[in-house]
């Protein structure tokens, strides 16, 4: 059973994956004005989380919007 788990829909309908607590899982998110990038892998017992913004074909700034535990709590 996967410990993480990502949904994305589209214009194709709804696909979904799932990540280990050794992969971890990634999404990127783009459009043609840069992305949004998300990444979650476990660390020292808890689930953590990086979230920022990044270019996308040369388009867009990279900015770090949150990275901490998945659940918000120090």
């Amino acid at each position: 059973m996967a410990h993480f788990y990502a949904t994305i829909r589209g214009g194709r309908g709804e696909a979904s994956r799932g990540g280990s607590k050794a992969s971890g899982i990634e999404a990127n998110v783009a459009s043609w004005e840069g992305s949004v990038f998300v990444r979650l892998w476990r660390e020292n017992g808890k689930d953590m989380a990086r979230v920022s913004l990044e270019p996308w074909h040369g388009s867009g700034a990279s900015k770090p919007l949150y990275y901490g535990p998945v659940s918000g709590i120090e």
